[in-house]
């Protein structure tokens, strides 16, 4: 599957960087909060912090996406 997608892009496909990226974020946040009162709170924050980096990231066009997207989308249609 990973080879029927076009060349540019599959180095960013392959790549785990906006994952860890976000899980360093993660990491950044709440490391200050040694703990959460409640699984529920916890569960909260991250929540949070995904719709957050959601909506600063959506509509970012990574690397070589933009060149592509005629053909990305046909494959999706």
């Amino acid at each position: 599957t990973f080879y029927n997608y076009p060349p540019a892009i599959r180095a960013s496909i392959y790549s785990t960087n906006m994952i860890e990226s976000f899980n360093n974020r993660l990491k950044r946040k709440t490391k200050p909060k040694t703990e959460f009162p409640t699984e529920q709170s916890l569960d909260t924050f991250i929540g949070v912090q995904a719709m957050d980096y959601n909506d600063r990231y959506f509509n970012r066009i990574h690397k070589e996406f933009g060149q592509v997207r005629d053909t990305l989308e046909s494959y999706f249609d």
